[in-house]
């Protein structure tokens, strides 16, 4: 539980130094955060143990560990784009204590082996980021978010909840092991599954689930937007496919028929609705949404390449993502500024986040040598597993359709004309530093052919 015990550290040390009040600078708190959660990152990269604890409530295995890895890695990163607005903010250690807790909910949900572990991490995981999606008081959209993100988290959670007892009921048992032995045909076992892959698809943005989502993202401040399409999305992720592999294998047919519909509807509705926008969070909302039916197509395979490529891809996202978020979260920290016309020109004064932003749309569209191509190929492969090549036809083409809305960024960036573009901006080191780690993930995660067989391996084991 060395992920686990880290973190818990550390949210006591930032509230003891919050209570106590003894160190008075900001920027000197959120050095020490930086530096203690690159530690917790390193550490648990060294101390990988395996094995279970609590009767099987809690396990852990070199997949989970490394699952934990790349949810810390992408919380180091977003802290560091944080930097300059969180140390200026009065409020800023309240919300390292909050991202690190709902860190904290994810990797117990991750390390679940019974459903009432589950449970308990996923709203440790939830509750917080209401509080983080209204973290800017004094804006009426951050009010708006957190209370929708709320409203709509907590139903979806009952809902889950709901199906979760109904399993209990039918299967006198928590334990996923022992849930998956004693399933059948049961049609109120058939409905509980439904109830819970519901709650699933909804914290995950898959459609018909998803409208809560935009509206988040654009009201949200922009490291949270961040945090819930790249962090929140990774770690159900994780769980979902142990979900699904491991407990609900006896259902594969159904779950695969709903995994098909959801990916047909999902891709094509993100892409659709992420042509039509101009604010640029929620471009990327519907973008995300988009890339969500892409990791459910490489799921809905149920092997172990799926698995892989699914997990594979989800460290091409954290880099791609937090990268174009990255550019996002400095110019509006600087300007205010989050309409994609606002970036017309931007390109004159500000070169190198320029390049930065558009290598990360290059890799969420999928286009060679980056990352996102390789992580996208392994997925779409991992479907046709299947065989049912209408549906990787159908990812194929939208893969096409999505080049039309990133490269219209792109376009304003590097060739529309602005009588008054964004000025120069100038970012910190922990900024410079977040972009720098961005970049090299989104350039060498897709060469690094090894990664993607060490995770093929321990994903098997």
């Amino acid at each position: 539980m060395l992920p686990e015990l880290s973190l818990t550290f550390l949210i006591f040390l930032l509230l003891f130094l919050k209570i106590w009040d003894g160190i008075s600078s900001a920027a000197t708190i959120m050095h020490l955060t930086n530096f203690l959660v690159l530690v917790a990152l390193v550490g648990g990269f060294c101390f990988t143990g395996t094995g279970e604890m609590f009767n099987g409530m809690f396990h852990t295995s070199k997949i989970i560990n490394f699952e934990k890895a790349i949810l810390t890695t992408g919380t180091l990163i977003i802290f560091l784009q944080s930097f300059d607005w969180l140390k200026d903010n009065k409020n800023g250690v309240e919300f390292c204590i909050l991202m690190l807790s709902t860190l904290l909910g994810m990797d117990f949900m991750i390390s679940s082996g019974n459903l009432l572990m589950f449970y308990l991490g996923l709203e440790l995981s939830s509750i917080p980021l209401a509080a983080m999606a209204n973290f800017d008081i004094h804006k009426s959209k951050s009010s708006e978010a957190g209370i929708k993100l709320i409203l709509s988290s907590s139903f979806a959670s009952a809902i889950m909840l709901f199906g979760i007892s109904l399993l209990y009921g039918t299967t006198g048992s928590l334990n996923f092991t022992e849930i998956s032995m004693r399933l059948g045909h049961d049609q109120l076992q058939l409905f509980s599954f439904i109830l819970i892959f519901a709650g699933f698809a909804f914290k995950l943005s898959s459609v018909p689930f998803h409208l809560w989502t935009a509206d988040v993202y654009e009201g949200a401040p922009v490291p949270v937007t961040a945090y819930l399409s790249v962090i929140s999305k990774g770690s159900v992720v994780f769980i979902f496919i142990t979900v699904l592999f491991k407990m609900f294998a006896q259902f594969t047919d159904t779950w695969y028929n709903m995994l098909y519909l959801s990916v047909m509807l999902t891709i094509t509705i993100g892409n659709l609705f992420a042509m039509r926008q101009d604010n640029i969070k929620r471009f990327l909302a519907f973008s995300s949404i988009a890339q969500v039916g892409y990791i459910l197509l490489g799921i809905s395979a149920g092997t172990v390449m799926g698995a892989s490529s699914a997990v594979f891809f989800l460290i091409v996202y954290t880099f791609s993502n937090l990268g174009a978020f990255g550019v996002i979260s400095f110019v509006s920290q600087k300007t205010g500024k989050e309409l994609i016309s606002d970036y017309r020109g931007f390109y004159a004064n500000n070169k190198t986040a320029s390049w930065v932003l558009t290598i990360a749309l290059f890799s969420l569209a999928g286009i060679p040598p980056t990352a996102g191509f390789f992580g996208k190929m392994f997925l779409v492969t991992a479907g046709a597993a299947k065989g049912n090549y209408a549906l990787i036809g159908m990812a194929a083409l939208n893969m096409v359709l999505s080049l039309y809305y990133y490269l219209r960024v792109v376009k304003a960036i590097f060739i529309d004309k602005s009588d008054e573009p964004i000025e120069k901006l100038e970012g910190s080191l922990p900024m410079k530093i977040a972009f720098a780690i961005c970049m090299i993930g989104i350039v060498c995660t897709g060469f690094a052919s090894g990664l993607f067989e060490y995770i093929n391996t321990i994903t098997a084991q």
